[in-house]
């Protein structure tokens, strides 16, 4: 194992292991879940021609105040920051720090579970693939149970694993301050006057948009076949059946966007989408954004220097 420190421990005590780790991430995962029911609101009437990523636009904290193009410059800066660490205690306080972002941002804590809980099943997999598959060094500990002994657990790999999802889970809070603090739109001015290409912007803007009006669109179809006594069999009934509905329903959107397109063009639309004066930069911006890059390059630098990465 080229030099590696190899501890021998009897099969038992890896299953024993693995049966641990699974029933806490379902227990977790449980009580996640009844966290986040608890706290649905009651059923409305949903408008499905506006987004839901800017929902809570509204609110008057420091992050809604804050000029949209340092925002996205200060938290994407910060985000690459984080990324560039290497220790899984950096991730730890990355997510802290995400984590007070969004406390301060005045959002709702289940929006941000959510995301979480459906990146969790995808991040789960790197505690097991890494330490089986990370190259051995010299410097390494290596977990070798009897049975076995051609498939080392590798605890550098484990900690590689844990950095990565640390990393994954702090910058994945962090966009919630960074989408959800300000409209769609002036989200997307931002970029333009970042240098993004304004058709890129619109292409993003009316993409969006539609989304929830394709998917809306979606579940009416679907409802009238159920009503209508359609039933998902294993059959070429079925098929041909999914297959209609599938043509259908691109049908139905291609129809629907050249609806969209004559309306936008009757209201005077002309290539580009006018821009009210969203931006008034003040002090607070430029202090704001040096505040969260100086402290992405104070925890990389912390990883480097004092943790010494992995």
């Amino acid at each position: 194992m080229g030099g590696a420190e190899l501890i021998h421990l009897p099969l038992p005590v890896l299953l024993g292991a693995l049966l641990v780790l699974a029933g806490c991430w379902l227990l977790a995962l449980k009580m996640l879940k009844l966290a986040l029911a608890g706290e649905q609101e009651p059923q409305q009437e949903r408008d499905w021609s506006v987004p839901v990523i800017d929902a809570a636009a509204g609110g008057s904290s420091i992050f809604h105040r804050w000029d949209v193009r340092f925002k996205l410059v200060a938290l994407l800066g910060f985000a690459f920051l984080v990324v560039a660490t290497r220790s899984p205690w950096s991730a730890l306080v990355a997510i802290c720090l995400s984590f007070s972002a969004v406390l301060l941002a005045g959002l709702p804590l289940a929006r941000s579970m959510r995301r979480l809980l459906a990146m969790s099943g995808f991040l789960a997999m790197f505690l097991l693939i890494m330490p089986l598959t990370a190259v051995p060094r010299p410097a390494d500990t290596l977990l070798v149970f009897s049975g076995l002994e051609y498939l080392p657990f590798n605890l550098r790999g484990l900690q590689l694993a844990l950095a990565i999802i640390g990393k994954a889970c702090a910058v994945a809070l962090l966009m919630e301050p960074l989408l959800a603090t300000a409209s769609l739109p002036r989200t997307i001015e931002g970029l333009t006057r970042l240098g993004v290409p304004e058709k890129v912007g619109q292409m993003i803007l009316l993409a969006h948009r539609y989304l929830f009006v394709f998917l809306e669109e979606a579940r009416r179809m679907a409802t009238g076949m159920q009503v209508r006594g359609f039933r998902r069999r294993t059959s070429i009934a079925t098929l041909q059946v999914m297959g209609n509905y599938l043509g259908m329903l691109f049908v139905r959107s291609f129809e629907r966007t050249h609806r969209v397109y004559d309306a936008m063009q009757s209201r005077g639309y002309q290539g580009r989408f006018p821009a009210p004066a969203y931006f008034a930069v003040s002090v607070s911006d430029w202090l704001l954004a040096a505040s969260w890059l100086l402290l992405g390059l104070a925890l990389l630098l912390f990883d480097r220097l004092w943790l010494g990465g992995v």
